[in-house]
């Protein structure tokens, strides 16, 4: 280049560069880019170019460089930065600063602007272009494979069915596109199984399974995202395949065992309903357990009807209106009974000519218009069959169970139970020759069930009040109008039925002739009228209370919409629900309850009805009943021991002619225990032990029994405090043949009564010796304790030994006195009392004793005229009249042994002891200052020695 060039390009430079930078740059106003994962440079549409109309101006017209600028997230100009490639043509780069993440941040969003170079190289007024948007989308890369949610799927299904999808398996993919994290498909890996699994994870089964060939198949799947990637791990499929599903309860126990004194055991522990998918929307099960055959209703103490109501607290003054046929209750003899478990006296009506006339006597003690007039009722006969509820359209005849006229004051009042289909009707006469009748209505379903009910009806007029199984029955009052004949005015009560209206006003006592209207059909037990008030509420619900029955363990696990309910006598059961998660649930709730000590033994039978409901009532399931039993077993049985009374009972026989006479059992004691089996291996020891454990009884009857001849009334009798039974409310039977007392009380109270038993004899009766026998009895009889056997001696003084009815005894005595010796162990002796001796009993020859007593008091009149001599010497100078004894006044006192070690015999050997006066025949083995006998002489100046 030449001068002349070169001047012109500068000349040329200097009129540029003088010119102004007119134009800012120009970009598009959005670009949309895409990255690709893990790498930095973006892809721009349109591509990044800047314009400037500057061009081509130097520094003016070139485009020196970008700016990032924060877009919406705040993080463009941070991550991304933008370059100028050319700054003539204004070609631009944008680019990551580091590698993106797709699943960290999928999308970016920032804002770019480009600036020229100004008019100079340092840049001085460079102009900038406006903001254009730049939107960049990472691509994603398939860097992460599929995991299942579960490494392990169960399911159970029924065998013999096709179904469309026994489980679903699901496998998940990190990949943030649809294209790497969506799951394409999956896969058994598991050869030969007969299982098919679609692109969504549902599996079904591809024949129908046998339980019986398989009942557990287990196999493998796997999963595939879209970019083929497997899943990591595979996952398990575990189907269990149930048998052919029946619907109905399952875990049914047949048989329930209890053990007495278990309290209350589960009767269903493990029951529960399979309704086999069926949709139900109400449950109903009922459970019924049969007690009717063990007592009337339940199982109760076995206690008689009378000894119930005095442990219930019942007011006493109850008439028995059906007692036991007896010489002083003789109006029952006629009935035919029936046997009880409780021991109380079954009657059977027929409906014809079976009725019990109550004597003049009885009804006297039954005036007033307030009573209380208890029973037990079952309708029909002792074989009968639950009767069906009668139609409204059968009319059969009233039948009666009792109807009766008695006195109050100066009037008479009527009154008659009957029963009529499945009505009970109280018709009450307050005063038959003024006052109107009213009838008392009760329509009851438990008057024509044909099972047994407890009737307690309270008057107290105008007032009535009924209680059926101690619930109470409101009911509806009927005044009847109509013409009725108005009944004698007498006292007159009949059970079974009623005097006929032509005979209602015979005065006649001749019952025979009486014509019987509405006879009873059906059994009656225990009918009793209390006058005065009414009994309490509380009485009544005691005297039916069931100590066995049907319960539920805890209603406060009753679920929601779940109802229980329980009838009065526990026998029936009912569940109610919609759900069958609590239903299953209630059911092993149901628990037998039993709080007898001593339970009855046997079988209950037990049923389960179940009732559905469903929203399709056509296809609905059917259950059947089911039938089991509940076996009580035997109970431990209560030993009851009679002690404190020793086998020999010794006493002068005046004691026993004294007006009080001779306490037989003075300290006896009762016990009762039970002895079981505990179970002591845990205690480390082999075996099993027995343990007795003290515990409280109420016993109901004790007898004392004479052995051998019964009493002769004329000579001897048994007596009883009188008071202490009448307070205790307790019966007493006084024969010659024993004593039975009766009635349910404690222990303390019979021990109290029979030591007050006492053994009196007559003047100049005393025997030898005389033999009772004691046993008492709890649960009317059922459990008897031992028998206490008592022998009574009387001791006769030696005055009464030379009488001829006492002479044998005497003989008996000197001739063997060792056998005294086995015969006194175990008195129960007084103290010795002066001018007595100890009889045995005659057994040996009537001659060897009458000889033998002949030598014996000879020789002790001898021997003591000889000692007598000797004091009457040493003594000097006594008087005269003081030194002589009369003979007649010689008594032989013998001191009996508390308890004799030896059968010896004890010899006459006599040896004089100087000042004391006093002669001892010893026994040459045991020579005890117990074994010995005391000779005694009373001289005429009053003052006894003895020798």
């Amino acid at each position: 280049m030449n001068f002349l060039s070169f001047l012109l390009l500068c000349l040329t430079s200097v009129a540029i560069g003088n010119k102004a930078n007119k134009h800012k740059p120009w970009i598009e106003t959005e670009y949309q880019g895409i990255v690709m994962e893990n790498d930095n440079t973006v892809l721009l549409n349109p591509p990044l170019f800047a314009l400037d109309k500057d061009a081509p101006l130097h520094y003016a017209g070139e485009i020196c460089g970008f700016r990032v600028h924060n877009g919406p997230s705040g993080s463009g100009s941070v991550q991304f930065e933008a370059v100028v490639l050319d700054r003539s043509t204004g070609e631009g780069l944008v680019r990551s600063k580091e590698p993106l993440d797709c699943e960290s941040q999928r999308e970016h969003s920032f804002t770019i602007q480009a600036y020229d170079c100004g008019e100079g190289p340092d840049g001085v007024n460079s102009k900038k272009s406006h903001k254009a948007t730049v939107h960049v989308r990472v691509n994603d890369v398939n860097e992460f494979s599929p995991v299942f949610v579960e490494r392990r799927y169960e399911a159970s299904v029924s065998e013999g069915r096709l179904f469309d999808r026994i489980v679903r398996v699901e496998a998940l993919d990190a990949d943030c596109s649809p294209q790497y994290s969506q799951i394409c498909f999956y896969d058994i890996i598991t050869p030969n199984v007969p299982f098919a699994i679609d692109n969504d994870g549902n599996i079904k089964n591809t024949e129908p399974l046998d339980s019986k060939r398989q009942r557990v198949h287990t196999f493998w799947v796997t999963a595939f995202d879209c970019g083929k990637n497997r899943a990591q791990a595979d996952a398990q499929v575990v189907v269990t395949v149930k048998p052919s599903c029946k619907p109905g309860w399952i875990g049914w126990t047949k048989r329930v065992e209890y053990t007495p004194g278990s309290g209350s055991i589960p009767l269903f522990p493990s029951l529960h309903l399979e309704t086999c998918e069926e949709t139900v929307w109400n449950i109903q099960a009922t459970v019924e357990l049969q007690t009717g055959h063990i007592g009337k209703g339940c199982d109760r103490d076995s206690y008689s009807d009378r000894s119930v109501r005095r442990l219930c607290g019942a007011v006493r003054g109850e008439v028995d209106l059906l007692p036991p046929p007896s010489p002083a209750a003789n109006w029952t003899s006629a009935l035919p009974t029936l046997p009880s478990s409780d021991s109380s006296l079954i009657f059977s009506f027929n409906g014809s000519n079976h009725v019990a006339v109550v004597p003049d006597s009885v009804v006297s003690a039954l005036s007033g218009d307030h009573f209380t007039l208890q029973l037990w009722m079952r309708r029909g006969g002792a074989n009968i069959q639950p009767a069906t509820t009668q139609t409204r359209g059968s009319r059969k005849e009233e039948e009666t169970i009792v109807c009766s006229t008695v006195r109050n004051d100066d009037s008479f009042s009527h009154y008659s139970l009957s029963v009529h289909g499945c009505r009970l009707s109280l018709f009450y006469w307050p005063d038959v020759s003024a006052a109107r009748p009213v009838k008392f209505l009760w329509k009851l379903e438990q008057v024509c069930d044909s099972e047994w009910h407890h009737l307690s009806l309270s008057v107290q007029f105008p007032s009535v009040t009924l209680y059926v199984d101690g619930v109470t029955f409101d009911p509806a009052l009927i005044h009847d109008n109509g013409a009725i004949p108005n009944p004698a005015p007498r006292q007159r009560m009949f059970i079974g039925a009623c005097w006929g209206e032509t005979n209602m006003l015979r005065v006649s006592s001749n019952y025979n002739s009486v014509d019987y209207v509405g006879s009873y059909h059906g059994l009656l037990s225990g009918v009793t009228v209390r006058p005065g008030s009414v009994e309490p509420h509380s009485v009544v619900e005691c005297l039916y209370a069931c100590r066995e029955g049907l319960d539920f363990g805890d209603l406060e696990t009753l679920g929601s919409g779940m109802k229980v309910h329980v009838n009065p006598s526990q026998s029936v059961l009912v569940l109610e629900g919609d759900d069958i998660e609590s239903f299953n649930r209630a059911v092993q709730q149901v628990t037998y309850r039993n709080s007898l000590r001593f339970a009855t033994p046997g079988v209950r039978p037990l049923k389960l009805t179940t009732s559905l409901r469903c929203f399709n009532e056509e296809s609905c399931l059917s259950l059947k009943q089911l039938e089991g039993y509940l076996v009580v077993l035997q109970p431990d049985a209560p030993q009851i021991s009679l002690s404190g009374v020793g086998p020999h009972l010794a006493r002068p026989a005046p004691e026993f002619e004294g007006p009080r006479g001779v306490p037989l059992f003075p300290e006896l004691r009762i016990v009762c225990s039970l002895s079981h089996a505990v179970n002591t291996a845990a205690q480390g020891m082999e075996g099993g032990a027995l343990m007795s454990d003290a515990v409280a009884h109420t016993l109901d009857g004790c007898e004392v029994q004479p052995l051998g001849e019964e009493l002769n009334p004329e000579r001897e009798e048994l007596l009883v405090d009188m008071d202490v039974v009448r307070e205790r409310g307790l019966e007493i039977i006084n024969t010659t043949a024993y004593i039975a007392i009766t009635g349910a009380e404690s222990i303390s109270v019979y021990e109290d009564v029979l030591r007050s038993v006492r053994y009196r004899l007559a003047k100049g009766s005393a025997r030898f010796e005389r033999r009772f026998r004691l046993s008492c009895s709890e649960m009317n009889g059922r459990y008897t304790s031992n028998e206490l056997t008592l022998e009574v001696n009387f001791l006769h003084s030696l005055d009464s030994l030379y009488h001829p009815s006492h002479l044998l005894a005497s003989q008996q005595q000197f001739l063997h006195p060792s056998h005294h010796a086995g015969e006194l162990s175990g008195h129960t002796l007084p103290n010795p009392h002066r001018n007595s001796v100890v009889p045995g009993a005659a057994t040996v020859i009537i001659m060897v004793c009458v000889g033998f007593l002949v030598v014996m008091v000879i020789l002790g009149v001898f021997r003591i005229r000889s000692i007598h001599r000797r004091g009457e010497g040493a003594r000097g100078g006594a008087k005269e009249g003081s030194s002589q004894w009369d003979d007649s006044a010689l008594t032989i006192i013998v001191n009996p042994m508390e308890s004799y070690e030896s059968r010896m015999g004890i010899s006459a050997d006599t040896e004089g002891e100087g000042e004391e006066d006093e002669e001892v025949a010893e026994s040459p083995d045991d020579a005890s200052d117990d074994q010995r006998i005391i000779i005694k002489k009373e001289g005429r100046d009053g003052n006894a020695r003895r020798y």
